[in-house]
């Protein structure tokens, strides 16, 4: 899956759009490496998000199939370390 489409689809960002610009940015880091939108998502890689809050980390618990509910968000990632 794509990271902007995961990104989108589990309500990290609430727009691909969005996922996308950060992408292009160089906000948006996967496994320690800037992440292209089309970079590929897979169970157990890191995403950091680089936010004016600050840095926000991430590890891929599940591949969503759809959009995800907001009480189902939890089964698909865990927030890791975060530095405001």
């Amino acid at each position: 899956m794509r990271i902007d489409q995961f990104l989108k689809k589990t309500l990290l960002l609430k727009q691909r759009q969005v996922a996308k610009d950060l992408c292009e940015k160089n906000f948006v880091k996967l496994n320690g490496k800037y992440a292209k939108p089309s970079k590929h998502v897979v169970v157990g890689d890191v995403i950091e998000i680089e936010t004016m809050k600050g840095l926000n980390k991430y590890r891929v618990l599940m591949l969503p199939q759809r959009n995800v509910k907001k009480n189902e968000v939890d089964m698909y990632y865990v927030e890791m370390e975060s530095q405001h």
